[in-house]
């Protein structure tokens, strides 16, 4: 009797094994279908964290797979009653990685203001896209109104002599090599040469005949051959006139 038990033990450890086998194999596989919704949740941050559709597919029909951002998907025992992870928005799932469509939402936004710095649209949304981009600040001040010339009557005549207004200049006075106040001032240092108008402050150079032509805050009149040799560079979106 003893040893009739004893032989009929490993059976019934083998069974239950196997009937146990079938649900495990359920609980760490998915379908398709549930993993294309798993993926259509987070596509933002998985496509920020720059993991392919089929590589994540893999994953979670295996029951592998990794939401960027510290989502961990939801699993239940029966594929019938699973329900899809929730999704979080993609800023937050990624950190800070923005869309290409934020990024030129945001450059629209501040168009006037980075154009002005002399940064192109396409380092702006790189650096935007790397969450490290800089709006630069506006300029709001008001340009001051040029003062009512004053009416000087003589005694014996009624002639009238408006005062000069002055031409307006930097905020700033150059103070760098072969940098000048005035376009005279640099135009006689290079007769033949083109003069430029660089902006101190960002390091770029405007031609004549360009909206910031010596109209930036802070800036001097220097010759374009000066300026390249000081390390300046010209405005991408303007051309050396002919």
């Amino acid at each position: 009797m003893r040893l009739r038990f004893a032989s009929m033990f490993p059976i019934a450890a083998v069974a239950g094994i196997l009937a146990l086998a079938p649900s495990v194999g359920m609980a760490a596989t998915k379908t398709a279908k549930e993993c294309n919704a798993e993926y259509a949740a987070n596509k933002p941050a998985i496509q920020g964290s720059g993991e392919k559709k089929a590589d994540f597919m893999a994953k979670c029909r295996a029951g592998t797979e990794a939401i960027p951002g510290g989502v961990t998907p939801a699993t239940d025992a029966a594929p019938s009653t699973k329900t899809a992870p929730t999704s979080t928005s993609g800023a937050a799932a990624a950190g800070n990685v923005k869309t290409a469509k934020a990024c030129d939402a945001e450059y629209a936004a501040n168009k006037d203001a980075i154009k002005k710095s002399g940064e192109t649209k396409k380092d702006f949304v790189a650096a935007c896209r790397a969450g490290t981009e800089v709006i630069p600040t506006q300029d709001t001040t008001p340009t001051p109104s040029k003062p009512a010339p004053t009416v000087t009557t003589a005694p014996a005549t009624t002639t009238t002599r408006p005062k000069s207004v002055p031409a307006p200049s930097a905020t700033t006075k150059p103070t760098g090599a072969n940098q000048f106040a005035t376009e005279g001032q640099a135009k006689a240092r290079c007769p033949a040469g083109i003069v430029v108008w660089v902006n101190l402050k960002s390091k770029i150079f405007h031609f004549p005949g360009s909206r910031n032509y010596g109209n930036t805050k802070t800036g001097a009149y220097i010759c374009e051959s000066d300026a390249t040799a000081s390390g300046f560079r010209a405005a991408e979106n303007e051309k050396q006139p002919q």
